[in-house]
């Protein structure tokens, strides 16, 4: 591992994590918190000194139905770029984004799974040992919305549950007009809560919340 850390480029400085980010909305938040919690430090502290092991890496999968916009968030937040042709993704797909926080090195695996009823079987034995899971639905479509129950339930079937943090993320909030976009954050929030989710609007085309 520390031969593959030496050859890989500087993590990018918005990468760089001293703070901890800000959450979306206050009322529907797993973490309402301004700081670290203190065993974050520390465990940071001892992986910074050489106690522990050095590199992380956490799995996250992204789940929702077809055309929601999960492609297109992966994109931005990896790679900051928005391809207006859209692509079915078949089966599955992943990007990896590397962080620093608090001076240790950390790593997501964003696994991009189809939204296709015929995809997924094959989606869904990429879901287990998930430290995250995404659940994706698209802000002008309320039927999107509802169908994030069954993603939800799909992907704890091969997770514990209890070990597991979730989002769920309405993407398109650019399409969405502000009295669209009222009446379903309403229903979302309610949703998260109910999910134990943490809630967040996003726009893949502007990056909002995305970079």
């Amino acid at each position: 591992i520390s031969i593959i850390m030496s050859v890989l480029p500087p993590v990018r400085k918005d990468r760089i994590i001293s703070q901890l980010p800000k959450c979306f909305n206050k009322g529907a938040a797993l973490n309402t918190e301004d700081e670290f919690h203190g065993k974050v430090k520390t465990a940071c502290l001892q992986q910074r000194t050489g106690t522990v092991g050095r590199f992380k890496i956490s799995k996250v999968i992204v789940v929702g139905d077809l055309a929601v916009g999960k492609t297109c968030l992966i994109n931005r937040f990896c790679k900051d770029v928005f391809d207006k042709n859209y692509k079915a993704t078949i089966g599955v797909d992943f990007e990896m984004e590397r962080f620093e926080v608090l001076g240790v090195p950390f790593s997501l695996q964003l696994w991009d799974t189809a939204g296709q009823e015929r995809f997924k079987c094959i989606a869904s034995t990429y879901y287990r040992g998930a430290q995250a899971v995404i659940i994706v639905f698209d802000l002008t479509d309320v039927a999107s919305l509802e169908h994030t129950r069954q993603w939800l339930e799909d992907a704890m079937k091969e997770n514990d549950p209890t070990s597991v943090l979730l989002f769920l993320v309405g993407t398109k909030k650019d399409l969405s007009s502000p009295a669209q976009y009222t009446l379903i954050e309403q229903d979302a929030i309610k949703l998260a809560d109910q999910m134990k989710a943490e809630y967040w609007a996003v726009s893949a085309l502007s990056g909002e919340f995305l970079t």
